[in-house]
């Protein structure tokens, strides 16, 4: 196997950092702990509050009861954070990051699509968090009376982004001696406080299960992209695998349930939906911590990025990359709206949810890892790149499509090809699962065929 990231040396390193480029060996600095309190406080997210919505009535006109959505929630998060955590395990085991390890599925030149991809991704991921972080500022804020200007916050919210960039393996230390106990003795405090008021959750039904479902596997599934970045300083595939399930899942879930809670006291208005988080007794404190807590969203978004850049340029410093990263996140944040956001969640699950499937497959079932080649001269796997656009096409077939005032032409797109083949999706229909068996089979199909 040829490979331009050097061989990881598999002695634990404790108090290691990240190396500036690809020519530098990944330490191997992070235990399942580790693992397990970045992945959790990536779970806890106050865009889960607010996208709770989505969960709830993916359709718009079809809410879930709250044992349906609550469900949805926990098979979603499980069915992801596997998926995250597959993908997890070769960079644990090459010692590349995501987008390099792509290098080996499509060869290094092919490779650079779905880098670019992933960079705009984590851009908009990025500006999203920074935006959402402002706003949570400006609510605990406006319940003191003080009024501080947008700009001001998000500007904050990057300067603290770009210092984490700096020492990530430091930052994730700290997140797992500091930051975890605060975030669940806050998420605690607020079960109890939203919960104790008796939301009106409402009876429902299950007529939008898959929908919802596919909303909770595209939330998780975005972070497939991010895994290796950090798997890849894992001191085992195992603990890999478990930080992510276990630490993400649990958050997940209860992050989207407090979300289902707040919103039933606020009349289903995501506008609304920290109201009632501010109002609780010493909410300003425990929102606080959550709102301090979010920083290590936009944090992985920019070194991830770093990361992903460095595929294209592999000695250029990452500090350098994440500085100037840093800035345009925040430079966007201030003009960010955030009215698109479940339909860039869809944009993103077709992406990566189908791609997933052909690298899981390859390097899993046939026999990939043992020719994996992440040099600078991989050669490119021109076929790997059928099953990947066959999967994504299958998940605007069978997708809850966003209105044409969200998407314009995109969404008109799919529904002429819909009525082209007469096609009519059922709210049954799993576009995520779909996608995944599309792109899997077709892989598999692939496979028989070279063997031949």
């Amino acid at each position: 196997m040829a490979s331009d990231v050097a061989e990881p040396d598999h002695a634990p390193v404790k108090h290691a950092e990240a190396p500036l480029t690809l020519d530098e060996a990944p330490p191997k600095a992070l235990g399942v702990l580790d693992q397990g309190a970045l992945w959790a406080n990536l779970g806890v997210s106050l865009l889960g509050f607010s996208g709770a919505i989505a969960l709830i009535d993916p359709l718009g006109d079809r809410p879930l009861s709250f044992l349906a959505a609550v469900t949805a929630a926990v098979v979603g998060s499980l069915v992801g954070t596997a998926m995250v955590a597959l993908a997890a395990i070769p960079g644990q085991q090459t010692g590349a990051p995501a987008m390099v390890l792509l290098r080996g599925l499509f060869g290094a030149r092919l490779s650079y699509v779905p880098t670019v991809l992933n960079i705009v991704q984590m851009l908009g991921w990025g500006a999203f968090e920074l935006w959402v972080i402002a706003q949570g500022a400006q609510a605990i804020a406006g319940s003191f009376g003080v009024e501080v200007p947008y700009a001001v916050w998000v500007v904050l919210g990057g300067v603290i982004t770009t210092a984490l960039t700096v020492r990530p393996l430091g930052a994730v230390r700290l997140l797992r001696r500091y930051v975890t106990a605060g975030v669940i003795i806050s998420m605690i405090w607020f079960t109890v406080e939203l919960f104790g008021r008796g939301p009106s959750i409402g009876t429902g039904t299950w007529e939008a299960f898959a929908p919802s479902v596919d909303y909770v596997i595209a939330l998780s599934v975005s972070w497939v992209p991010v895994a290796a970045d950090f798997a890849r300083f894992s001191r085992s595939g195992r603990a890999a695998f478990t930080g992510v399930v276990g630490g993400y899942t649990i958050a997940q879930v209860a992050c989207l349930t407090l979300g289902i809670a707040a919103l039933a006291l606020v009349g289903n208005d995501p506008g609304r939906v920290w109201d009632p988080f501010v109002a609780a007794s010493l909410g300003w404190l425990f929102f606080g911590i959550l709102v301090l807590r979010e920083t290590d969203q936009p944090f992985v978004n920019v070194y991830s990025t770093a990361m992903s850049l460095q595929n294209l340029l592999p000695r250029l410093d990452r500090r350098v990359i994440s500085a100037g990263t840093g800035v345009l996140v925040t430079l966007l944040a201030i003009f960010v709206g955030a009215d698109t956001y479940t339909a860039f969640l869809g944009l993103i699950g077709a992406v990566f949810v189908p791609m997933f499937a052909v690298l899981a497959v390859d390097y899993f079932l046939l026999g990939g890892g043992s020719r994996w080649d992440t040099s600078e001269d991989a050669p490119s796997r021109w076929l790997m790149v059928v099953p990947w656009v066959l999967g994504f096409a299958a998940w605007w077939m069978l997708a809850a499509l966003p209105t044409a005032q969200e998407l314009g032409w995109w969404t008109r797109f799919w529904t002429g090809a819909r009525d082209l083949v007469g096609f009519a999706p059922q709210p049954w229909m799993s576009a995520a699962l779909g996608a995944f068996l599309v792109s899997g089979l077709v892989t598999l199909g692939l496979g028989a065929l070279r063997r031949r």
